[in-house]
């Protein structure tokens, strides 16, 4: 017994689990993600499947899970229904064949959209902690994402009490939920470190059905080193930054930082915490990756403000070893407050984010392959850039060994549209889009951005458009797709 709370074995969990249920599980990337209890139901869901029985649930986390959600369910095909955003390889085939029905949302949106069930109700939430009390109070771990949210209105709950996590993870949480509308309040954040809640979520205690004890850490994939493609990008965008600073549309005391999960955001995150002109700065972001850990010890980081700890094990183990550095220059949020638009547009927050492809406009895709294939999902990236200061999108300019560009006439979907995009890089150089109409924000981007061999079609394409305010050729605008569907290259032979 945990107080009041019963021990339940993960075969016993699972029981309150039922075919269609609506299920909550903690986690922001694998991040403080539901371990053992997800794994169980996966088990669970095969058995189901064996006896002919049809076993399938709906998933909800705070953004993309790790392998004992997303896999292991994917895998034991227990998933009808999943939001807001995944990345793992066994579901997005699942979604792409119509098997999985896929909500992509902002990950702000999502806390409004469980209270008010615009998304049905939560049956059952499971939630990572280091410890429940008594009265209800519980401490996560290494994220906060919408947990807060899932503990207040879910019917039912389950706590995993991880004995792998630090005790101490609690002196970075800065938990707070919103009341619904209209009877909102200002959000009082004037800093990245400015902290407005308590340290634990709270939750009825009479809704909780029991614990489960569990022992594993965080299973995060390492992170490559920035390759030349990246260092490059990092380059450019170092030296827009700068130049900005010198022309005093940023501050001395620079602007905080919101920076995209992946090698090419750590690769950028580490030029720009090692290089002696770029002054000390803050980030306010979703996510506090590897890159951050160091270049925090080294000084350059003040503080960070997110959701989550992205980092690997060994990142994690030197935060905890020093947490009396660390814990007072890092707040966990709840994602609706770390992605909030208000207090991103409050602060100034200079956004930079990864894109699929980008259009010769400006237009963005985040999330989709040919307009058709779910990648990963638009996840916070439109929270940020919208509501941002200065907002950046970056990629290779070309992927696939060259056979396919980045830059193209026409996105086949758009997530970040032309009026909220201002900076496009690529490792051949970077567009500043601020103040240009079409054709101008085209043929800078096409000079700038474009990989040479892309670049005569591109040229040529807007020659050869019809005339308006926007050129396009609604008869070759996805060409370069076409082709490559049907060639695998974007270019013609």
């Amino acid at each position: 017994m945990f107080g009041p709370y019963p021990t339940l074995s993960t075969e016993e969990a699972v029981t309150h689990i039922q075919n269609g249920d609506m299920i909550s599980f903690s986690g922001f990337t694998p991040a403080g993600s539901a371990k053992a209890v997800p794994m169980a139901l996966a088990k669970r869901a095969t058995e189901e499947h064996a006896k002919g029985h049809p076993f399938k649930v709906r998933v909800l986390t705070g953004a993309s899970s790790g392998y004992s959600i997303d896999e292991a369910l994917a895998k034991a095909d227990a998933i009808a229904w999943r939001g807001p955003y995944q990345a793992d390889v066994t579901l997005r085939q699942q979604i792409n064949r119509q098997e999985v029905e896929y909500v992509d949302m902002h990950l702000s949106h999502l806390p409004q959209a469980v209270a008010e069930e615009f998304l049905w109700q939560i049956d059952t939430a499971v939630v990572e902690a280091t410890e429940i009390t008594p009265d209800g109070r519980v401490y996560l771990t290494t994220s906060i994402g919408a947990s807060p949210t899932y503990l207040k209105y879910a019917k039912k709950v389950i706590i995993e009490i991880n004995r792998h996590q630090s005790l101490r993870l609690r002196e970075m949480a800065d938990i707070v939920v919103m009341p619904p509308p209209p009877y909102r309040y200002p959000i009082h954040i004037y800093d990245p470190l400015t902290r407005i809640g308590w340290p634990y979520a709270q939750v009825d205690p009479e809704k909780v059905i029991g614990i489960v004890e569990s022992d594993e850490p965080d299973r995060l994939g390492a992170f490559n080193p920035p390759d030349d493609t990246s260092l490059k990008i990092a380059a450019h965008v170092t030296r827009f930054l700068l130049d900005e600073l010198r022309a005093g549309r940023i501050p001395p005391r620079f602007l905080p930082l919101q920076s995209g999960v992946g090698n090419v955001a750590n690769g950028i995150m580490s030029v720009l915490g090692t290089h002696p002109d770029v002054p000390p700065f803050m980030m306010y972001s979703e996510v506090f990756q590897n890159s951050l850990v160091d270049i925090m010890a080294a000084g350059k980081l003040l503080g960070a403000s997110a959701t989550s700890l992205t980092i690997t094990a060994d990142k994690l183990q030197q935060i905890i070893d020093n947490i009396d550095f660390f814990g007072p220059r890092i707040v966990l949020r709840p994602q609706e407050i770390s992605n909030h638009p208000g207090i991103i547009r409050r602060l100034g927050v200079i956004a930079i984010n990864t894109a699929i492809e980008f259009d010769i406009y400006g237009n963005v895709n985040s999330s989709h392959l040919f307009g058709t294939d779910i990648m990963n999902g638009i996840g916070g990236s439109g929270d940020f850039t919208r509501n941002s200061y200065i907002s950046i999108f970056t990629a290779p300019s070309v992927v696939k060994d060259g056979r396919l560009s980045t830059v193209v006439p026409m996105c086949t979907h758009v997530d970040s549209n032309e009026h909220s995009t201002q900076i496009i890089v690529t490792e051949q150089g970077l567009a500043d889009l601020r103040g240009l109409g079409p054709v101008q924000r085209a043929t800078l981007i096409i000079e700038k951005c474009a990989h040479p061999d892309y670049k005569p079609y591109l040229e040529k394409y807007i020659r050869e458009a019809r005339v308006g305010h926007i050129p396009h050729d609604l008869g070759r605008c996805f060409e370069l797709h076409q082709n490559f569907l049907a060639s695998g290259t974007m270019l013609p032979a």
